[in-house]
């Protein structure tokens, strides 16, 4: 807008006219122009419907690098991407393209992760690469990637799709481990945080521990590099995170430590499986030629596999040492039944049965809930606690069958790790398992 002393009564109403009209970009500031002059920001997919009115002397300029407004500078990152992807999309954008906009993602490094259910509406396939350049310069990413749905193979290996860049592999710290994976070919949950936190502060000084669903090392890396585990066995099937377990344990220099088997450690021999099981523990999509060659190791066992570890019980039995038992870490997904809203559900204290039940937190995401209603902490849901104690007499009958002698299991504690579906939550129990002496 042309001034020559009088800019400032010059340009404002060009500005009221341009943002009646729905023209000005407020992504960018005004900007003094020499020969007394204001550049005012338009929206450039609408240049076709700009008209002023005669006595608003303008004409149009291209500023390469204008300054970005105060409201721009402080968008959100979810914000920031919305607006890139309205501008990219003009005059096609919509509500279902917005609703179809992800808010939250995981990010690793120079890639991000983008949930399953987003960019699924037809009118995205049309852009091409550009959708993924976009977005992925809207969040200061150099790749991306979207999640699928867990693949029902019995590894929980993830079905995701890479959109930009070359490779998946990234690396991610947690409490100071550094893990590298695969996101195309191996799971990793932020969701877990709080239970590796909390193994890493348990007294494991001096002991062995077998770690029959290690993964890329979830749990493995900080028993030894946090809670002074003196060796790990760690059981992994999936080949993709035995080559990123590997890689992790030298990252983190604790190779020397940990003796990776690789295999399926759910398969027993039939000398070795209790009567009571069955033979639907072993899994026939699985290969039967791996046998986990352990037994009288253990002074504490991970059972880190979700919806349920149930399977890996008798392994888990197996490896204990036979005179001294130790402690279990079993995993499962718990369904929780609402309870009515006249009154209200009593609820049992978790059971403190030594120093590793100290500490119990929530998702570290965000609080965990049920139905958005009800943050949980220490308090122990009457489902849970029933499950913890036909579990321990479970477990109590797997290792009279198997030693012949009775033995006896104590819940040490019941840890509530994440909200994993409308009432159903990921617990873990921990179990102290002896022999009775005679």
């Amino acid at each position: 807008v042309d001034g020559a002393g009088k800019s400032l009564t010059m340009f404002w109403p060009c500005r009221v006219h341009l943002e009646e009209k729905q023209l000005l970009d407020r992504q960018y500031r005004l900007q003094e122009m020499p020969g007394c002059r204001v550049a005012l920001p338009v929206l450039e997919e609408k240049l076709d419907r700009l008209q002023l009115p005669q006595e608003m002397p303008c004409e149009l300029v291209w500023i390469q690098d204008p300054v970005p407004s105060r409201a721009a500078r402080q968008r959100t990152p979810a914000q920031k991407l919305r607006d890139e992807l309205r501008q990219l999309l003009g005059e096609s954008w919509s509500e279902e393209l917005e609703r179809d906009v992800p808010h939250a993602w995981q990010r690793h490094g120079d890639l991000v992760l983008l949930s399953e259910d987003s960019f699924r509406a037809a009118p995205w396939e049309k852009l091409g690469p550009v959708l993924w350049e976009t977005v992925a310069s809207a969040l200061g990413a150099q790749r991306l990637a979207r999640r699928g749905r867990v693949l029902p193979d019995g590894m929980r290996s993830p079905s995701v799709t890479l959109l930009l860049g070359q490779d998946g592999w990234v690396e991610h710290v947690d409490n100071g481990i550094r893990y590298m994976f695969d996101v195309t070919k191996c799971m990793f949950s932020p969701g877990n945080i709080t239970e590796k936190l909390r193994v890493a502060s348990l007294p494991c000084s001096g002991e062995v521990l077998v770690d029959l669903y290690a993964g890329i090392g979830y749990f493995t890396l900080p028993y030894l590099v946090h809670a002074g585990a003196a060796f790990a066995h760690a059981c992994e099937w999936n080949s993709h995170a035995v080559e990123a377990l590997r890689m992790n344990l030298a990252l983190n220099g604790v190779q020397d430590r940990c003796r990776v088997h690789h295999g399926d450690s759910r398969q027993v021999s039939s000398a070795d499986r209790p009567r009571s099981l069955g033979p639907h523990t072993a899994s026939p999509s699985l290969p039967l030629s791996f046998q986990l060659e352990l037994r009288d190791v253990a002074d504490r066992v991970n059972l880190g596999l979700i919806p349920s570890s149930e399977e890996g019980w008798p392994v888990a039995c197996r490896v204990l040492k036979k005179g001294t038992g130790g402690v279990l870490h079993i995993h499962h997904n718990v369904e929780t039944f609402p309870a009515p809203a006249s009154r209200q559900t009593p609820v049992l204290q978790a059971e403190v049965g030594s120093p590793e039940g100290a500490v119990s937190d929530g998702e570290v995401q965000r609080p965990m809930k049920d139905s958005g209603k009800e943050t949980l902490g220490a308090r122990i849901r009457p489902e849970w606690q029933r499950w913890a104690e036909a579990t321990a007499a479970r477990i109590r009958g797997l290792l009279a069958e198997l030693h012949g002698q009775p033995w006896r299991t104590s819940i040490l504690h019941i840890e509530a790790v994440k909200s994993y579906a409308p009432h159903v939550h990921h617990l873990v129990l921990d179990l102290e398992c002896r022999p009775t002496l005679p």
